[in-house]
């Protein structure tokens, strides 16, 4: 059985992501796995054009992404984009950074393929295989809902919703103000109910058997990580966590009142991910109450995974 091993460097609108894995016959072993985040998405969202300070620390980071691949002897390195990527007006301008900075050529991918990659990952966990899943990708600008059982997919769309794209739609200051709070909170609300909720509901109903909602992504990985206080990524604790209804509303009303300086002492939340933690938390906290969900579980695998894995 041949093994290769490749990276792919991943770039997000609110971090840039790096997985370098060995795959043979369609497993993937991880080997390194690396964030920066760079907030490509910072100052996009009046304009929609891609701004030059995110732009160069974005670049920078794929570099840095880069050499640590070719230092780890990847035989290939794949650069995918998503959300900002390709939502901007000036998408050229940071694939253009991106090559002159480390050779590499970027692929924007679709939010339709972005879905695709997404769920292919995750199911490569055999558990999360077994039965009917609704897969939640929240990324800083959009969010994949995925409906399938084992690789046949029955729903799936990207929708304009991210941690980056909310917070930039709804400031708040610090402590966030219960009125800042209430204006985030009904828009998104009223989001799931009249856009994501007439396209999913009819593909739930036709769903068989018991349907598991599984999230993927820093949010979650994070949310994960403060439950048990994990003070670094450990896949395998993350993965055997489930969080209840209950939990997630603790974990945001505990966010929501807390200044920014006191989040960031938060055991097991990233300092840099102080502030999005406030609009992913209360995305899944709204995505649960609209569709009656009471458990999430978590997966650490997502787009990465299936990509590392295309060819």
């Amino acid at each position: 059985m041949q093994t290769a091993r490749r990276a792919v460097i991943d770039v997000g609108t609110n971090s840039v992501k790096l997985l370098i894995a060995d795959v043979a016959a369609g497993e993937v072993r991880p080997v390194h796995e690396e964030s920066r985040q760079t907030r490509l998405g910072k100052g996009f969202y009046e304009t929609h054009r891609l701004q030059p300070e995110p732009i160069a620390r974005t670049a920078e980071a794929v570099w840095e992404f880069a050499e640590t691949a070719r230092e780890r002897s990847a035989e290939s390195i794949r650069v995918i984009a998503t959300s900002a990527a390709r939502d901007a007006m000036n998408p050229t301008d940071l694939t253009a950074a991106v090559e002159r900075a480390s050779g590499l050529k970027t692929e924007i991918i679709s939010g339709a393929r972005e879905a695709e990659w997404a769920f292919q990952g995750v199911a490569t966990d055999g558990e999360l295989a077994k039965t009917p899943l609704l897969l939640l990708d929240v990324g800083g600008g959009s969010t994949e809902f995925i409906l399938g059982h084992g690789l046949k997919k029955s729903f799936a769309h990207s929708f304009p919703l991210g941690t980056v794209r909310l917070m930039e739609k709804f400031p708040h200051g610090d402590p966030p103000k219960k009125s800042e709070f209430n204006a985030c909170c009904d828009w998104l609300e009223n989001f799931l109910h009249h856009e994501v909720r007439p396209q999913l509901a009819p593909a739930l109903k036709n769903e068989t058997g018991e349907i598991r909602l599984v999230g993927t992504g820093g949010t979650t990985s994070i949310l994960a990580r403060m439950e048990n206080q994990l003070d670094r990524f450990d896949r395998e604790k993350i993965e055997q966590t489930v969080l209840t209804f209950r939990q997630i509303v603790a974990h945001r009303k505990n966010l929501w009142k807390l200044p920014l300086a006191e989040r960031k002492e938060i055991p097991g939340l990233p300092k840099l991910r102080a502030d999005v933690i406030l609009t992913g938390v209360l995305i899944y906290e709204a995505v649960m109450a609209e569709f009656g969900f009471n458990e999430l579980r978590i997966s650490t695998r997502g787009l990465r995974f299936a990509a590392v894995m295309d060819e």
